[in-house]
């Protein structure tokens, strides 16, 4: 299939031309909308984002799928792993509902009643039901492909899972499909895993890759392995609590640091040189940046 392809060659900063940091909606525009799901994503481009984030899990017929959890309690209301249920039975469930119950999810069962006096709100019509659905990976990819501006994606793949390496196998297949598997990519793969992001590189190597951290250390013991499309991702506590260390990391690598929900954590980001800043509120976290031009700061 035709795809729209970023102009931005991989190996790149996804910075933006006025210095500001690309801002990346981790799960789409999860703090207002149920995660993961079509409408959070679709929120997302609305209010601006540069990039989306995703996690992906493989069903138990091989399909990709955007989902943080390896079981369905949490955001589908039932039981079950992801790993072994196909996409079809995915398809029945609702992964909106959660975000409006006021029950937590340990007291909800798989057949909770939704929380309207027991009765189900009926959907206005089958568009606003898709965005309440499973999302699989190629539908988020289609609606990137499909976007009037360049839309970039963050998709980390979670580990350990029982299929291993079919993962990152399946991910690059279908990146292939829309011509992104190469250098003129918009996509980059995440992962706190160093040899899922080997399997990429292997696979694909002109792809970024990004390695999640939540310590320095970590950076330094996998550094001699990393090749020259990785990117260090610390979490914000990492920058909170170690500063000095990410700062020089920060001087031989490019950052991307998760999840910046604060403005207080926007200037720390730019104070150490952070070129992504993944968040829960991406429409919050531009309006700050647009307002305050809250930029890299100068290398040394």
């Amino acid at each position: 299939m035709p795809a729209r392809r970023s102009r931005r060659r991989s190996g790149e900063s996804p910075a933006l031309p006025d210095g500001r940091p690309a801002v990346v909606a981790h799960r789409g525009s999860s703090e207002l909308k149920a995660e993961h799901t079509l409408g959070a994503y679709v929120a997302a481009l609305e209010e601006g984002a540069d990039a989306l984030e995703c996690d992906v899990r493989l069903t138990a017929d091989g399909h990709l799928i955007c989902a943080h959890d390896r079981d369905l309690r949490r955001t589908g209301s039932s039981d079950g792993l992801i790993s072994t249920t196909d996409l079809a039975s995915l398809d029945q469930l609702d992964f909106a509902r959660w975000k409006e119950d006021p029950l937590p999810a340990s007291q909800r069962g798989p057949w909770q009643p939704p929380p309207h006096g027991g009765v189900e709100l009926a959907r206005l019509d089958e568009e606003q039901d898709d965005l309440d659905k499973v999302l699989p990976l190629r539908r988020l990819l289609e609606t990137v492909a499909d976007y009037p501006r360049r839309v970039e994606l963050a998709i980390e793949t979670k580990h350990p899972t029982r299929f291993g390496g079919l993962v990152e196998k399946r991910l690059v297949d279908l990146l292939d499909d829309f011509g992104w598997a190469g250098v003129d990519s918009p996509v980059r793969v995440m992962s706190f895993s160093w040899v899922a992001l080997r399997r990429v590189e292997r696979l694909a190597p002109d792809l970024d890759v990004v390695f999640l951290l939540d310590s320095p250390g970590e950076w330094y013991r996998a550094r001699p392995l990393a090749g020259r499309h990785w990117i260090a991702g610390p979490g914000i506590k990492v920058l909170r609590k170690h500063p000095d260390a990410v700062r020089r990391i920060g001087r031989s690598a490019r950052l991307h640091c998760w999840v910046v929900n604060t403005e207080e954590d926007v200037e720390l980001c730019a104070d150490l040189g952070v070129e992504a800043l993944i968040s829960d509120r991406p429409g919050q976290i531009l309006r700050y940046l647009e307002r305050d031009g809250a930029g890299p700061a100068p290398g040394p």
